[in-house]
């Protein structure tokens, strides 16, 4: 959803640098958890997460600047800032739960 949101934000955005920067950090969320997990231990799933909590950040921080410049909307930025605080969070809890399991090959 994050993803989807982040597209139709910029969708007509004609500063090429900054909309390619954050589709790509919002993209970089979902595929550093895809390839954590398929790497088949929790610590490299863990190590993936907190790659993909980082562009979450990166997320957070380019919206806040999109707002500043004026690119996006009060309520568009709002919307971005509580996904990615949802997912931040999500990620959180899904790094203590891997760290104290064992996960089975």
């Amino acid at each position: 959803m994050l993803v989807s949101q982040i597209y139709a934000c910029f969708r007509d955005c004609r500063d090429f640098g900054f909309r390619d920067q954050i589709q790509r950090a919002a993209i970089s969320i979902m595929a550093n958890i895809a390839e954590g997990f398929d790497r088949g231990s929790n610590k490299e799933f863990v190590q993936f997460l907190i790659i993909a909590r980082g562009s979450i950040a990166e997320v957070k921080s380019l919206s806040y600047a999109a707002l500043d410049i004026g690119y996006i909307a009060n309520d568009q930025s709002a919307v971005i800032q509580n996904k990615c605080v949802k997912l931040s969070n999500l990620i959180n809890g899904f790094i203590r739960y891997l760290r104290s399991s064992e996960r089975k090959c």
